[in-house]
């Protein structure tokens, strides 16, 4: 019958008559970011000519000359060489130290940078390197040296900002969260199974780390003001 083919027949879905999907208003994290965040590379070269000086001034000859470049030291710090908490920071103990350092806050840097703006980045690396330097000094004699406290804490920082700010960036790996957490897992992992690494140094920072971004807000891109939490 008529009727019944009619009923039969295939329904054409129109564009009218689907409903609309929520619009979407959060920033493409990825999208806009430089490879070339100038913030990230002054600490870099900062670091690099620090190793390069560490080299020309005879550092690397004994322990006692590492401790005289400005290694942190605890009983030196009681009395007093308060700067040696940052000192520390940007010395390294070999090639091989300075150049993993590099890779990492290279990684992290551009990250952070990009969702937070330069000067928001600079705050965090210094908080988070003293913060890694209280932490080994209440945890060991020393002498100890190396970025990797401040390094830390930009990854306690990338992991609460794209968190907490979800809301703000659309980030397209919804993993990277879980990577960058498990990452940080596994170098206090590492630290703690080392006895050469200073692993309180890398707790700290990752905290304060952390801690700092807490208070931070992330930028939109393409403006220098901050959005609303």
């Amino acid at each position: 019958m008529p009727g019944a083919h009619e009923e039969d027949a295939p329904l054409v879905v129109t564009a009218d008559m689907l409903a609309d999907e929520p619009a979407d208003d959060r920033v493409d994290f990825e999208r806009g970011m430089s490879y070339w965040p100038p913030t990230t590379l002054a600490c870099l070269v900062t670091l690099a000519a620090v190793f390069g000086w560490q080299l020309a001034s005879g550092a690397f000859a004994s322990q006692n000359a590492l401790i005289d470049a400005g290694a942190l030291v605890r009983n030196r710090v009681i009395e007093g060489e308060w700067w040696r908490l940052a000192s520390a920071t940007v010395l390294h103990g070999s090639a091989e130290h300075l150049l993993g350092n590099c890779v990492a806050l290279y990684i992290l840097g551009l990250a952070c940078e990009h969702a937070l703006g330069g000067w928001r980045l600079l705050v965090l690396y210094l908080a988070s390197g003293l913060a890694g330097s209280a932490a080994s000094v209440i945890s060991g004699p020393g002498p100890s040296v190396g970025a990797s406290g401040a390094i830390c804490g930009l990854m306690g920082a990338a992991v609460v900002v794209l968190f907490r700010y979800r809301h703000v960036y659309l980030v397209r790996n919804k993993e990277i969260g879980f990577v960058l957490a498990g990452w940080a897992a596994y170098t206090i992992f590492i630290g703690a199974i080392t006895p050469m690494i200073d692993n309180w140094a890398h707790f700290g920072g990752l905290l304060g780390g952390a801690v700092v971004a807490l208070g931070m807000q992330p930028r939109v891109r393409g403006s220098g003001e901050a959005t609303g939490a």
